[in-house]
């Protein structure tokens, strides 16, 4: 049995990879999304709750039992040991779920992993071909902030900081679809849609 094409689709913080993404499910095609699964499990694997208290407090999970995002992320984006740490702990157990979902859709044509940190957390070598997705740095923020009205413009600053550039994910990338509010998003990816139904990689 042949097995799925495996997409992998990446791009920093605001340029759209969720609404690409959305674009494929709107063909048919099934997304893993790894930052939200990636929340998921922060908030529901008891080993990994207790390695999160012990590097990073008690105080990192809220009285509800979930993950105070918003106190995590301004801690981690302002020291990068505790950013590496929290993707040590993270990324490998992301890894695996994304495994097993992956063996439940072996009959799909194409399957996709999008990921904001698929490059840096070193992802990349179980997947087939990447796309990255671009947009400036300024519509990105601009993006963000309507978005999150819990992060500052001096927050996403961060965020992009502990991101690979832009310019350096587009060398790495098989496919680039620019989501820059002057191209369109719909042409660009059924074009990529064709030919990865095509295999024409």
């Amino acid at each position: 049995m042949n097995k799925p094409i495996c997409v992998g689709i990446t791009g920093g913080i605001g340029c759209g990879k969720s609404i690409v993404c959305e674009i494929f499910n709107a063909l048919g095609i099934l997304s893993y999304d790894a930052d939200s699964r990636a929340r998921i499990i922060l908030n529901t694997n008891e080993v990994l709750k207790d390695q999160i208290k012990d590097a990073f407090g008690s105080y990192a999970y809220g009285e509800d039992g979930n993950l105070d995002r918003v106190h995590i992320s301004k801690m981690v984006f302002s020291i990068p040991e505790k950013l590496a740490k929290l993707n040590q702990l993270v990324h490998p157990r992301v890894a695996s779920d994304f495994n097993t979902w992956k063996e439940e859709h072996q009959l799909q044509p194409y399957i996709l992993k999008e990921a904001a940190l698929l490059f840096e957390a070193g992802s990349t070598k179980d997947l087939d071909k990447i796309i990255v997705v671009s947009a400036p740095e300024p519509i990105r923020i601009k993006r963000v902030l309507a978005r999150d009205p819990h992060r500052t413009e001096s927050d996403v600053i961060k965020i992009i900081a502990n991101q690979l550039p832009e310019e350096v994910k587009m060398k790495m990338a098989d496919f680039i679809i620019r989501n820059d509010e002057r191209e369109l998003l719909i042409p660009q990816v059924l074009k990529l849609h064709e030919l990865f139904l095509q295999a024409k990689l």
